[in-house]
């Protein structure tokens, strides 16, 4: 395989790992670096583009689970008897958090595939997910009832994940939505930040396994230079980039990157335009 095509592997992998955990877009990333300078639609040839970007968001997931892995660990009960700490955070919390945006998911992914995809509709995403985050830091609770993630209770995770359903429209941002609607209810934004990356997780895993298991076939020695570096990009930068954004969250807050993301609808309207 070419080196100018690896490259451009690791170039994706990177904007993948910078930005899928980011309040900011990783759909909105891709359409500038992607679609309009590498192109991997014409790169990959005969091979799905979407599978390579199945394949390196796998790589981002694995990036949180080695950040979050005691918590995992605690979650699945996993840890011996001396390593055990008092967690609150059970894996019922996760679960009543995910709900609401996998029944919506699963009855609208078709529509949303065909229909939700567009520039004019990420555009949309990122420039309504932002104004929810200026609105968050804003309006947000003088006084926060959860400071750490082992305080939320299951009424409050249900709450946030309503909230995360505005994630399937493409361009809104999980992390966005998620932080943004912890915040409101009164969570610290480490709080709201660690709580959307351990339940990004599990989703994340679900709908890249099921796309995996439909492009199977595509899993060869002449694609796989192309996935493993993708994957290893990734895997790097959402690693380094998680602990930037956990160390930052409560110093920096949500507008910033809410600015971030009118920027980036300005730079693809021209672009484009």
């Amino acid at each position: 395989m070419e080196c100018v095509i690896l490259i451009k592997a690791f170039i994706l992998g990177m904007v993948e790992g910078l930005t899928e955990f980011a309040p900011v877009s990783s759909t909105g990333h891709m359409i500038v670096v992607d679609d309009l300078w590498i192109k991997s639609k014409e790169v990959l040839g005969q091979y799905p583009a979407n599978t390579f970007k199945v394949v390196i968001q796998l790589g981002s997931i694995f990036a949180v689970v080695i950040v979050f892995r005691d918590r995992f660990k605690d979650l699945l009960g996993m840890n011996s008897y001396s390593e055990k700490r008092a967690s609150k955070l059970k894996i019922t919390h996760i679960l009543v958090g995910l709900l609401p945006a996998v029944i919506l998911g699963l009855i609208f992914e078709d529509y949303i595939d065909e229909h939700l995809f567009s520039l004019n509709t990420v555009l949309a995403g990122l420039v309504i997910g932002a104004i929810l985050m200026i609105t968050a830091d804003l309006l947000r609770p003088k006084v926060k009832t959860v400071e750490n993630v082992d305080e939320i209770t299951h009424k409050k995770a249900l709450m946030i994940g309503l909230i995360q359903c505005f994630s399937l429209w493409p361009g809104f941002s999980r992390s966005g939505s998620t932080i943004s609607g912890g915040v409101l209810l009164g969570l610290s934004y480490r709080a709201a930040s660690d709580f959307t990356f351990i339940m990004a997780v599990p989703i994340m895993l679900g709908a890249s396994g099921l796309s995996l298991l439909k492009n199977w076939m595509y899993f060869n020695t002449e694609f796989m230079p192309f996935l493993a570096v993708g994957f290893i990009s990734a895997f790097l930068f959402a690693y380094l980039s998680i602990h930037f954004f956990l160390k930052a969250i409560n110093r920096v807050k949500l507008i910033p990157f809410a600015i971030y993301r009118l920027i980036l609808v300005g730079i693809i309207l021209v672009v484009y335009v």
